[in-house]
């Protein structure tokens, strides 16, 4: 058991690393005023999502509960806990994961989002509506695996590492808060034509990238739980879907650098679900998809929809894992070289599941929140920036003294 607590745990801060990730891919696609929310954010985000799923997320996802004395939480015989404290350690684990959401949407509503709501949102989400899909989806909450089973002759839904119950759901809780909170000032002109609002930072964009690649073999390998299922076909499958995304992302980008290091995200999100079953080379063929359908859909989506969705955070993870749960069910197939016990049908159910609850969900809570005490900054707050608005300093004040 001891081996499985270390196992969990270094999989825990190689996920924990990833929001390092997540706070410098938007501080390097922001524009300079708002590089100081950006990290305030993710780090702040991180901590609300720490609170609301040790009280009530983790218990609604799996029914247990750590509100009784440490002897008994760290497990034992006649505890009902696992010994060494294994179920504290998979609930870090965990929790990486549930707050990789609010980390996703934080990148759709940057630059004239208030702080506080933002905070209430993080924590409805991921005490209520993220644990909500996650237990239907990893626990069978609600009987969901066994209706799908019902419905496609005894095949599951597969999401190994969260295609759909993290990236998904994150993207398209973000698609909504990023409608209630319309476009930033000046994104648009009268007439409705795109105005270019480039990276403050390539460099800060690309070393997000990176932390968040490199942190990705914890997220999908260690979604094991366990030393002895540990696979080497999760890494070789998360490593070739990377790959195939970079290279997609690329040619259709036409060597944008943006592009390029999402286009590398964009498949490692694709690939979760299926990590486990399917072939090297269909992972490929996952992740050049994934890549090219970032892309596409970030332009069609800035310059066509008029939706100013800062990071892409819709494209790449609404999109790209709505696109890998579905995929599951194709490459993870036998007749296509993989492990099998996989259907289409089942992966196309539960993931239209997973998008219908993230889409209304994001467009219920910012839409309250909206109604209520207000989502959006003032005009002036957002002329003048969010590091200055909310936090008082700019990333750079020691240039500014010399202004």
């Amino acid at each position: 058991m001891g081996a499985d607590v270390f196992f969990i745990l270094m999989g825990a801060i190689m996920v924990l690393a990833m929001h390092a990730g997540f706070a410098f891919l938007e501080v390097g696609t922001v524009r300079k005023r708002a590089q100081v929310n950006a990290l305030v954010k993710i780090i702040v985000d991180f901590s609300g999502s720490t609170i609301a799923y040790f009280f009530i997320g983790f218990s609604i996802a799996y029914g247990m509960s750590f509100l009784d004395s440490a002897k008994v939480i760290s497990g034992g015989e006649g505890t009902g806990f696992q010994a060494q404290g294994f179920d504290l350690v998979r609930y870090f684990f965990l929790l990486t994961f549930a707050a990789a959401v609010p980390a996703i949407i934080s990148g759709g509503i940057a630059e004239r989002a208030k702080f506080y709501p933002q905070l209430i949102a993080t924590f409805l989400i991921v005490a209520f509506i993220y644990p909500t899909f996650e237990g239907m989806a990893w626990n069978n909450k609600y009987g969901f695996q066994d209706l799908i089973k019902g419905m496609t002759g005894g095949v599951a839904f597969n999401d190994f590492a969260g295609s759909v119950v993290v990236h998904a759901m994150g993207g398209w809780i973000a698609l909504g808060a990023v409608i209630m909170l319309g476009n930033r000032k000046g994104r648009y002109t009268a007439d409705g034509k795109p105005v270019g609002m480039p990276p403050s930072n390539i460099i800060w964009l690309a070393l997000g990238a990176w932390i968040l690649s490199v942190g990705w073999f914890g997220f999908n390998v260690m979604s094991a739980q366990k030393l002895e299922a540990v696979s080497g076909l999760v890494a070789v499958n998360s490593l070739m879907a990377m790959a195939g995304g970079t290279i997609a992302a690329l040619v259709v980008g036409r060597n944008d650098p943006g592009f390029v290091h999402n286009g590398a995200l964009a498949g490692l999100v694709a690939v979760c679900a299926g990590s486990n079953v399917m072939h090297p080379v269909g992972a490929l063929a996952t992740g050049a998809m994934a890549g090219a359908l970032f892309v596409w859909a970030f332009n069609f989506m800035q310059n066509k929809l008029r939706i100013d969705d800062v990071l892409g955070v819709w494209p790449l993870h609404g999109l790209c894992g709505t696109l890998g749960g579905i995929l599951c069910g194709v490459f993870g197939l036998e007749a296509l070289g993989g492990m099998g016990g996989v259907s289409f049908m089942a992966q196309l159910i539960g993931t239209l599941v997973g998008v219908a609850i993230g889409l209304i969900s994001g467009f219920v809570v910012y839409g309250v929140l909206k109604a209520t005490i207000g989502i959006r900054l003032s005009e002036e707050q957002e002329f003048n920036g969010t590091d200055v608005s909310i936090h008082n300093i700019t990333s750079t004040p020691d240039e500014d003294l010399t202004r």
